[in-house]
């Protein structure tokens, strides 16, 4: 069977467990984004709560970055 690089089940079933923590990281993403730009509206000139919702998002993003490295390390 070929392979075009884009089948990889068994490195999605892996990921599966990690993805789930990753979902529940990006959850608490969540409310830290909110609050962030909670506080951005009442004081833009802190810099460190840019820092804060710009940290927040790579956590949302999480479980897309974990499934794709998963399925990348394992071939088909």
């Amino acid at each position: 069977m070929c392979c075009d690089g884009d089948c990889r089940p068994l490195g999605f079933l892996l990921g599966l467990p990690f993805a789930f923590l990753s979902l529940i990281v990006s959850i608490i993403g969540v409310l830290i984004w909110i609050v962030g730009l909670a506080l951005t509206c009442i004081c833009p000139c802190c810099l460190c709560v840019t820092i804060l919702v710009e940290f927040a998002l790579e956590l949302i993003k999480a479980p897309l970055h974990v499934m794709e490295w998963f399925t990348s390390q394992i071939p088909c």
